[in-house]
């Protein structure tokens, strides 16, 4: 096999043979030739109904022809100026038209350099050095927020990575996600301390966990309270809940915004953006540093102008949202018929199956620690079988695009049930 025998090469010059942790799984992953719409081929000529969808980006599917076509008109014009151009601006009217918390936007080139920026200039805004994360709440791989989930309601971090000092996240609190009280005890054991919380409003890195019980409206209370900055990472669910993200879907706005993947139309793009009097810190007008050799490249600005136009044009949002309902409530049917231990967790078009010890519902980080990442292996390489491309983790969400059609739906659907039911063989 062509996947096989690439893999095998590709471990002699990248460390596990990919280039990105995920992508790894044994006992190799498939390497792909081509993707167009809701499908992905595979070297060896297998197709794919694709749900990781490059872990997010593809809310269109792949090669969408108005997107390419936009694309290879710039390349006609040129792919990296370091100039300002207009584009950016087109693109940031359009990120501020649908977040009424943003008032000025910073493009950088990822979501993790985005965070990183965002940290920055809270620390720089409020003159605090502390932060809270949310337990699981991923934000980058970068040094502040590799912080493994603490036992308990508050911890200080530990380093989820060799090579990062202890110094590096000492500053990094953490609270347990759907827990607005930890939230409030962390922040008064830390009075005049704190300078943001910065929180996936649903969390997306350890499978699709949203709120519940009006837990972002508490957040968004609590921070306005303590005088602390909320930084809403909104890489996953910016345009892709509501075209003003999970704040409109929500009803609930941050100080400071961090988009990406949607929003650069599947080429690299992280975004900054909040309130004017926050903003303005950012260098050149403020004393808060932040640079970038590809920031605002005319390719994926271009890229991401067309996706968000295409977005408003055809309603993307409600359709895929209500393919991600009859989903979600598909696949409750089926676990309940089947048997099998676990549940169905998702909103919008985001959903997983967690194959969680007697179905019990997943809340948080430690709830999902605790399900069966081996039984999730198995179910993967069942669906893969299947001809249904899944994110390879248990802690990864599944992905809608407006490209899936009504047969991919049911075909999905018809797929989850044989290989559910096997499960018990």
């Amino acid at each position: 096999m062509k996947s096989k025998e690439l893999f095998e090469l590709a471990s002699k010059y990248m460390p596990g043979g990919v280039s990105s942790p995920v992508r790894a799984y044994k006992p190799y992953p498939f390497f792909t030739a081509s993707a167009k719409g809701s499908r992905i081929y595979d070297i060896d000529g297998k197709e794919y109904i694709d749900y990781c969808l490059a872990y997010g980006p593809l809310v269109l599917g792949h090669g969408n022809e108005e997107v390419k076509g936009a694309v290879r008109e710039q390349l006609e014009k040129g792919w990296l100026y370091g100039t300002p151009h207009e584009k950016e601006i087109e693109l940031a009217k359009k990120i501020i038209n649908y977040y009424p918390s943003v008032e000025l936007v910073r493009f950088v080139n990822t979501g993790s350099e985005a965070t990183m920026a965002g940290i920055r200039l809270a620390r720089g805004f409020k003159e605090r050095d502390k932060i809270v994360k949310i337990e699981g709440g991923f934000h980058g791989a970068h040094d502040g927020v590799l912080v493994k989930a603490g036992s308990g309601a508050t911890t200080f971090g530990i380093p989820d990575s060799k090579g990062v000092p202890k110094d590096s996240v000492i500053n990094t609190l953490q609270v347990p996600f759907n827990d607005a009280e930890a939230l409030n005890n962390t922040l008064e054991n830390n009075s005049g301390e704190v300078a943001a919380v910065i929180l996936e409003p649903v969390m997306g890195n350890v499978g699709p966990i949203p709120p519940r019980n009006n837990y972002l409206g508490d957040v968004r209370k609590i921070t306005e309270e303590k005088d602390v900055l909320l930084i809403l990472d909104e890489v996953i669910t910016g345009f892709r809940l509501a075209l003003g993200g999970a704040q409109e879907f929500y009803g609930v706005n941050a100080d400071l915004t961090i988009l990406g993947k949607i929003v650069g139309g599947g080429f690299p793009i992280g975004v900054l953006g909040g309130k004017k009097e926050i903003m303005e810190l950012v260098a050149p007008s403020g004393e808060v540093y932040q640079a970038g050799t590809f920031s605002g490249n005319p390719v994926s600005i271009t890229a991401g102008l067309k996706t968000v136009e295409i977005i408003e044009r055809e309603g993307v949002p409600r359709r895929i949202n209500e393919f991600g309902a009859r989903l979600n409530t598909a696949l409750s049917e089926i676990l309940a018929d089947s048997g099998v231990e676990g549940c169905v967790s998702g909103v919008g078009s985001m959903f997983k199956v967690f194959f969680s010890a007697g179905g019990k519902e997943v809340r948080n980080y430690a709830d999902a620690l605790s399900c069966d990442k081996n039984k999730y292996l198995r179910f993967f390489h069942k669906m893969l079988s299947a001809g249904i491309f899944l994110p390879p983790s248990q802690f990864e969400t599944n992905f809608i695009s407006f490209a899936h059609t009504e047969e991919d739906v049911e075909r999905t659907t018809e797929a989850y049930k044989e290989n559910i039911n096997d499960l018990h063989g």
